[in-house]
């Protein structure tokens, strides 16, 4: 189906109320043309959870020195600009934070989209000294200064040659899962052979 031919419509009693572009900008014109900040407040106090999609923010013509006294003064502060936004037809919410010369949109979630944990199965028991002793050791080992550039998504990139491959005709040849633990269960047991792993690598 062409993209032209898609419409977006709201189930209204039953019925189906086509909208178009014009309609959702005449819900509420000013929120459609602009990022509105609600108060300042402390990143830290913003759970990674509610974490979503960063855009980069460009000012206007004429909106330069503005976006510049904005940047810094979060820079100084420490603070972020909880802003509220009109996005692919949805209101949502936003924290405006400095990153070196630029202004960042930080897109979150709203409190209601976050699922409650109240109907997950976690375990309400303690790890032994020892046990605890040897995973703080082992994550110390593994412990490196973090570096994004370092990973790359070669997931696509083998997905992609076999699309390719497809395309071409040829039938690709079945993978096998790599087991990273032994069979054993024995959780102690794992930690203590990923720590020796560790040590013999590095000596």
């Amino acid at each position: 189906m062409a993209w032209a031919n898609i419409v977006r419509a709201y189930n209204y009693d039953g019925n189906y109320v086509i909208l178009n572009e014009e309609d959702f900008k005449k819900a509420s014109p000013e929120k459609t043309k602009m990022i509105e900040i609600a108060e300042f407040v402390e990143e830290s106090e913003v759970d990674t959870m509610f974490y979503e999609t960063p855009y980069y923010l460009e000012p206007q013509k004429g909106g330069e020195k503005a976006y510049i006294l904005l940047r810094d003064a979060l820079k100084k502060t420490g603070k972020t600009g909880l802003s509220t936004f009109v996005l692919r037809t949805k209101e949502s919410l936003g924290l405006i934070k400095p990153s070196g010369k630029l202004l960042i949109l930080q897109k979150i979630r709203y409190e209601q989209e976050i699922r409650d944990v109240g109907d997950l199965k976690i375990p309400d028991s303690t790890p032994k000294a020892p046990e605890l002793k040897m995973a703080i050791s082992l994550i110390n080992q593994l412990t490196a200064k973090f570096n994004i550039s370092s990973y790359k998504d070669t997931y696509t990139q083998q997905l992609l040659k076999l699309i390719k491959a497809k395309a071409k005709g040829a039938k690709p040849a079945a993978t096998h899962m790599k087991v990273v633990h032994s069979k054993a269960k024995d959780l102690m047991g794992q930690l203590k052979a990923s720590v020796s792993a560790k040590t013999k690598k590095a000596s």
